[in-house]
C-alpha cells in the first residue's frame, strides 16, 4: 500500500509544479507560498477531523512536538525556496533540482538516521544526481 501512496505522492508532487508555475503568475511567492500554506492547512485538518484523530494531540510527546516543529519550519523554508526559485526560473530546470532532495535525504539519514548506505543506493544517488545535471544544463 505504501507504494501506491508514494506513486500518488509523485503525482501530486507533478501536479503542484505546474498548477504553482502557472498560479505564481504576476504573485508574489512569499504570497503565493502561504495562500498554498493555507490550502494545505484547512486540507490537513479536515482529514484529522474527517478521520476523528483529534484526540490523538494530547498523546504526542515533548520530543515529537520539537521534531514535528522543526519538519514544519523546514518544509516551510523549502516551500519558500521552491516557489520563489519556481516563479524566476524554468518549472523543467527547478524541479529536477528540488527532487535532489532524494540525495540529500539519503545521506542525511545514513548520518543521522544510520540507516545502511548500500551500493544501491550509492549508484542511484549518482544516477539521480547525473540525471539533474543533464536535465539542467
Amino acid at each position: 500500500m505504501w507504494f501506491l501512496f508514494a506513486i500518488l505522492s509523485a503525482v501530486f508532487a507533478a501536479l503542484t509544479s505546474i498548477l504553482a508555475k502557472v498560479g505564481i503568475e504576476g504573485v508574489n511567492s512569499n504570497l503565493a507560498t502561504a495562500i498554498r500554506t493555507v490550502v494545505v492547512v484547512i486540507m490537513a485538518w479536515g482529514m484529522v477531523f474527517l478521520t476523528h484523530t483529534q484526540g490523538g494531540i494530547v498523546e504526542i510527546s515533548r520530543k515529537s512536538w520539537i521534531f514535528l516543529i522543526l519538519s514544519g519550519l523546514a518544509t516551510g523554508a523549502s516551500w519558500l525556496c521552491y516557489y520563489h526559485a519556481l516563479q524566476i526560473g524554468e518549472a523543467s530546470k527547478v524541479v529536477p533540482i528540488d527532487k535532489l532532495s532524494v540525495v540529500i535525504t539519503l545521506i542525511l539519514a545514513f548520518v543521522f538516521l544510520h540507516e545502511k548506505f548500500t551500493a544501491r543506493s550509492l549508484i542511484g544517488c549518482v544516477l539521480i544526481g547525473a540525471g539533474t545535471l543533464v536535465m539542467v544544463i
